[in-house]
């Protein structure tokens, strides 16, 4: 009979050409109840083509871990693991844009987070930022690396708990594909953004402006500055009194940077816009 090769929870095996998801879940893993094929579900009856990647989930099983970075992957498309899984982003402050951004790529699967902040988590952070009461008084790094160990055990983190200045950026950030910027004052967003054009010209930055307050979604938009930079928010709405900075549009900021880094990681022609 003749076999085609697939890919079950990422290891390739044969199985008889013309077969469907179903009869190979009752082959592999009886008890599976959840039928990944290519980063979607699919139904037992769908016959399988060589190359596919399946992916067998019994909900509730505590998976071994062996097979725990398979499976959270099993939701993206093939591929889209292998890239993230080499990428190296840099995140330059881990409060409210920061915090959120790293979580996002790490649940991505980027293989390397390099995170840089010298401040500790304070309770007026909670309502925005991706801590909690017990991490109250720990230094942003420390906790940061708690929350990603807990969220994907295979990331590599490289805390650095430091200002960042015109001397130190290109030496933490020099691996960096991808550097986001994610501080509040704008006089630290242009250091960044002008040191890592000068001293890193291969890297590109991701920046953030205009997030505050609440309001319309769509005024948070992406857009390329230059050939390396590019701004995410309104570029209008700074924390001010009676405008401060809320969960909601500070994560929908955070969420686009992280998707903008993705993007370019995957195909940097492409990246939309």
């Amino acid at each position: 009979m003749e076999k085609i090769s697939v890919f079950v929870n990422e290891l390739c095996m044969e199985i008889p050409c013309g077969q469907s998801a179903g009869a190979l879940r009752n082959s592999v893993k009886p008890m599976a109840d959840v039928l990944i094929l290519n980063g979607a579900p699919c139904a037992p009856e769908t016959i399988l083509q060589a190359g596919d990647h399946v992916v067998l989930i019994q909900r509730g099983e505590i998976p071994s871990r062996e097979d725990l970075e398979s499976l959270m992957v099993a939701r993206h498309t093939p591929g889209v693991h292998d890239v993230m899984k080499r990428a190296v982003v840099g995140i330059a402050g881990l409060g409210g844009l920061g915090s959120h951004v790293a979580v996002s790529l790490a649940r991505m699967g980027v293989g390397t987070l390099i995170m840089a902040d010298f401040d500790v988590v304070e309770p007026s952070n909670l309502n925005r930022q991706q801590y909690f009461v017990e991490h109250i008084g720990c230094y942003k790094t420390d906790a940061m690396v708690t929350i990603l160990e807990k969220i994907n055990p295979y990331l590599k983190v490289i805390p650095h708990r430091v200002l960042l200045n015109r001397e130190n950026i290109p030496v933490i950030f020099q691996s960096a594909r991808i550097v986001i910027e994610c501080f509040d004052r704008a006089e630290q967003k242009v250091l960044l953004i002008e040191t890592v054009s000068e001293r890193l010209p291969d890297a590109l930055i991701i920046t953030a402006s205009g997030l505050a307050g609440y309001g319309d979604n769509n005024s948070i938009q992406t857009r390329k500055l230059a050939d390396s930079v590019y701004v995410v928010g309104d570029l209008v709405s700074a924390a001010a009194p009676g405008r401060g900075l809320m969960a909601p549009r500070v994560s929908i900021t955070a969420g686009q940077q992280a998707n903008l880094a993705v993007s370019l990681l995957m195909d940097v022609e492409k990246a939309v816009l």
